[in-house]
C-alpha cells in the first residue's frame, strides 16, 4: 500500500512568521497535532503542540509574541505519496516521528501520521497492500523508546 491510500490530504499549515498562537488555533479548530511550517510553497519543518507548549515555557513570552520560526527546527523527515507504508512506518520509528509531510516535487502533498497508519491496519488493511498491526506496534514502540535517563523528580 502507497501513503497516498492513507494519507490526509486537506491539510492546515502556518508559516515561520506566524505567531505560535495562530498555530495552537489552527491545531485546535482542525482537530489535529501538528503542522506543517510552509515559505514560499516549500514545507520547512513540522511544529507540534508539545514543540508550543515547551517554547512557551522556556522563552517565558505571550503566545502571539513567539514565532512560529523560534520554534521550529531539527531536521524535516518527510516520505512522498509513492512510499510504501512500511518504509514511512520505519522513518516514523527511527527517528522517533508520529507525522510525515507528505512532499510531491517539493511540494506539500498531504500529511500521514501514526494515527493513519493505525487505522488503516485496523480497517484490515493490513495485507500485502497494508500496513499489519504488529508493524504500526513496532514503530510506535520505536517512537516511545526514551534515549535520556529519566530525571527524578
Amino acid at each position: 500500500m502507497k501513503i497516498k491510500e492513507v494519507m490526509s490530504r486537506d491539510v492546515a499549515t502556518c508559516r515561520p512568521s506566524d505567531s505560535v498562537a495562530t498555530a495552537a488555533t489552527r491545531m485546535w479548530d482542525r482537530d489535529c497535532g501538528a503542522l506543517p511550517v510552509v515559505e514560499d510553497g516549500r514545507v520547512r519543518g513540522m511544529i507540534t503542540d508539545r514543540d508550543i507548549c515547551i517554547a512557551l515555557v522556556f522563552k517565558g513570552r505571550e503566545p502571539w509574541a513567539v514565532d512560529v520560526g523560534e520554534v521550529v527546527n531539527g531536521p524535516l523527515f518527510s516520505c512522498s505519496p509513492e512510499t510504501d507504508v512500511a518504509e514511512a512506518l520505519e522513518v516514523m520509528r527511527d527517528h522517533q516521528v508520529r507525522r510525515l509531510p507528505v512532499l510531491d516535487d517539493g511540494r506539500l502533498a498531504g500529511v500521514v501520521s501514526l494515527s493513519d497508519l493505525a487505522l488503516a491496519a485496523g480497517e484490515g488493511k493490513g495485507t500485502e497492500q497494508g500496513p499489519s498491526c504488529r508493524e504500526v506496534v513496532d514503530a510506535l514502540q520505536g517512537i516511545c523508546t526514551h534515549h535520556r535517563p529519566a530525571v527524578a523528580a
